[in-house]
């Protein structure tokens, strides 16, 4: 995590579904309520992904809960949102996202100073077999760490 950086939310459940071969850093088009309802921590990037449309790449499905002291003009939780990206940047995901299998995925979301960013993914898809592998290896060092722990107790 860069130094300076708050951390909002975060989407482990992606790392569990996806390898993740590169990753962005990109600011994030928000309305001035989402901004007061970010500093609440209330957002989810559970189901979010990124398209590249034309120009731009938009992040579709965050949830960021209406501001509870807001007004009638409060934003829709659920609106596509678009990313500030450099444009070789845009090019260059595109070219990465229309192989097959590949998937811009947003990892977290954090404050970064003043400003909100977007932590992208360039993810290819996890199959069950490699589902299994990390969990067996994470169970693994688990348990070897608790062991160590435990003989330098004694």
């Amino acid at each position: 995590m860069a130094s300076g950086a708050t951390n909002i939310a975060s989407n482990r459940k992606a790392f569990h579904d996806y390898h993740v071969l590169e990753r962005f850093e990109a600011g994030i088009e928000l309305r001035g309520t989402e901004v007061k309802s970010l500093r609440e921590g209330n957002a989810s990037l559970i189901g979010a992904f990124a398209q590249v449309e034309g120009s731009q790449v938009i992040l579709q499905g965050m949830t960021i809960q209406p501001y509870e002291f807001g007004n009638r003009n409060n934003h829709a939780s659920d609106r596509p949102r678009r990313l500030l990206l450099h444009k070789r940047e845009i090019l260059r995901l595109k070219a990465e996202a229309e192989q097959k299998g590949n998937s811009l995925i947003p990892l977290r979301l954090y404050f970064k100073g003043r400003n909100v960013k977007v932590e992208l993914g360039l993810c290819r898809g996890k199959n069950v077999v490699d589902k299994r592998e990390t969990l067996k290896r994470k169970t693994a060092d688990r348990e070897a760490g608790r062991a160590i722990a435990a003989a330098s107790r004694r």
